[in-house]
């Protein structure tokens, strides 16, 4: 979530020293597999329980929320944005003559209204900074394809993944992006379902956890290194080291390591950074905790904003456009602290909306408060139990 932030901040220097300048995985890959992960602890048992039906019928309700709130987050965005640059406030204040609507590439929405909003409900139009959760809806609606094919044979589920990879890779499934041209969805959803489900087969026990050992833990380095040269930018640079050859081999094998069609370098490299994240966290994180006050604070945090992405993510995008503005308006673009101050600050209030999320998820409401009887009146005079006690019931749905 704090590497997915940095990204998504404009002209930000931070982007510059995140894992994707020095490999061919980044931070969208953690962010899927860990969905995955995620997606076969809440929804699994669901389909072991009930069925396929009732399955299938869950998953719909995940898509419905993430899609609604993909459509929230880019109108608070989109009117937000064209609120500030079309009321000329930041001209008469700053002196800022950017358009940040054009950044974005939102003027069609208010251009173009017609086309542009039966788009963005379709899904047919979907603007790069906001094509994360779309690819996820789609990936969501996979799932239970995979498990039917899993009721057969985990060979045929992994077969059924593998197979539509294979299909993105040659251009079959490209899912339009614009209706107003021929650009695909920067994210192609049946390429990536392939870390997705990954991630969802190890905490299925599908795959099983590989052994820790030295052999595993060279071949993984070793990977990760050699994957530099053709990553990071001051390699190949015309102003840095300018490693002709590096760039050229790059250039080469530009369809391995291709983001949209998820490459299969990306997959590979991303496999090597998980396992020795794996390796050096421990069996069930164990070698994360006991080191001291402090650390275990800041593994607190970071679990909690884990455990809340969703809401981190929606929060996330809006909080980097407006962090970027204010560092504008005080012309800090160029600032080495007040770009540190952005990113920080960002890191803040993120951490903040993941402990608002937990806690509203919590329903406060049906505690009881100290001080308080456990039975409360009813319209009739009569004592009825208070919800918050064992013997009562929830008074409103979840």
């Amino acid at each position: 979530m704090f590497i997915i932030f940095i990204a998504h901040v404009p002209h930000n220097w931070w982007t510059l020293w995140i894992p994707a300048r020095f490999g061919f995985s980044d931070a969208t890959e953690i962010f899927v597999f860990c969905s995955g992960m995620a997606s076969a602890v809440a929804f699994g048992k669901i389909f072991d329980t009930h069925g396929i039906g009732m399955g299938a019928a869950r998953i719909l309700h995940r898509m419905w929320q993430v899609y609604w709130a993909f459509i929230g987050q880019f109108l608070i965005v989109a009117i937000g944005l064209v609120i500030v640059t079309d009321s000329g406030f930041l001209y008469d204040c700053c002196g800022l003559t950017q358009d940040y609507v054009v950044s974005l590439n939102l003027r069609h929405l208010f251009d173009n209204s017609a086309v542009a909003l039966t788009g963005l409900m379709s899904l047919t139009w979907v603007p790069n900074y906001f094509d994360i959760l779309p690819m996820y809806i789609v990936i969501l609606a996979l799932m239970p394809l995979i498990m039917i094919a899993a009721r057969i044979s985990v060979f045929l589920a992994f077969a059924v993944s593998i197979g539509l990879w294979v299909a993105a890779q040659f251009g079959y499934l490209d899912l339009p992006a614009e209706p107003w041209s021929d650009r695909s969805w920067f994210f192609n959803p049946f390429a990536w379902q392939l870390v997705f489900f990954t991630g969802f087969a190890f905490m299925r026990g599908w795959l099983p956890a590989p052994p820790v050992n030295g052999p595993l833990i060279a071949l993984c380095l070793a990977i990760v290194i050699a994957s530099v040269p053709f990553a990071y930018y001051r390699v190949f640079g015309d102003e840095h080291l300018n490693w002709v050859w590096a760039f050229e081999i790059r250039q080469a094998i530009e369809p391995l390591w291709i983001k949209t069609e998820f490459g299969l370098f990306r997959y590979i490299h991303f496999l090597a950074l998980a396992y020795l994240a794996w390796a050096a966290a421990g069996k069930q994180g164990r070698f994360l905790v006991g080191h001291g006050r402090l650390w275990s604070g800041f593994v607190r945090v970071v679990q909690k904003v884990g455990q809340q992405s969703l809401p981190v993510f929606l929060a996330s995008l809006v909080i980097a456009q407006a962090f970027a503005i204010l560092r504008d308006m005080v012309w800090g673009r160029a600032e080495w602290t007040l770009q540190a101050l952005t990113n920080i600050a960002g890191f803040a209030a993120l951490i903040a909306v993941a402990y608002i999320a937990a806690w509203f998820k919590g329903h406060p409401w049906r505690k009881a408060q100290p001080g308080h009887d456990s039975v409360r009146p009813t319209g009739s005079g009569r004592r009825a139990p208070n919800p918050s006690t064992p013997q009562g019931h929830a008074a409103e749905p979840a």
